[in-house]
């Protein structure tokens, strides 16, 4: 199992490439699963389900499962946040995770930046970013970089600096 990151600031575009990135990869062979880092306040869950009433009343796991997928929510209840490594250890083996967000972590990742967001580049100050996907040149050359509708490229990129996870 191989890890890769995408990097951006919010608005840059990458759930729109992760989206497009997946069937590409898919397409390979590959079989691909998607780690996301969402804000604190997000919620999987709707009120007036039984599973949100039941994480309400005060259950710290509820594991919902049907003929067509399961899902198993945690509530932390005050802990600690998990780490990277505590949350890929929870996935089943597939050949390439895409992490989304989780840009302070030291993973390898490539940074996903959109000129008209007028945000700041992160790969001048982290040393993680491997590549840059953009739609603009980046300031440094030293890095590979592709456009960001260059998903054939991105997958290459991707593959190409993805990690084993010893997971």
């Amino acid at each position: 199992m191989r890890v890769i990151g995408l990097a951006g600031w919010s608005g840059s575009g990458k759930t729109t490439l992760l989206a497009r990135l997946i069937p590409a990869l898919s397409a390979h062979g590959l079989s691909v699963s998607t780690l996301k880092h969402a804000h604190h306040g997000f919620d999987v869950d709707q009120p007036g389900k039984d599973s949100h009433t039941h994480r309400q009343a005060g259950a710290r796991q509820v594991l919902v499962s049907s003929a067509n997928r399961w899902a198993l929510m945690t509530e932390l209840r005050g802990a600690a946040e998990p780490t990277l490594p505590e949350l890929l250890a929870r996935f089943d083996r597939v050949d390439l995770i895409l992490i989304e967000g989780f840009k302070r972590d030291p993973h390898p990742k490539i940074e996903v930046h959109r000129a008209a967001n007028g945000k700041s580049w992160l790969h001048p100050e982290d040393p993680a970013i491997v590549a840059v996907a953009s739609d603009v040149p980046p300031p440094s050359t030293r890095l590979p970089h592709t456009h960001l509708d260059d998903i054939a490229g991105i997958a290459g990129l991707a593959l190409a600096h993805a990690v084993p996870w010893p997971g």
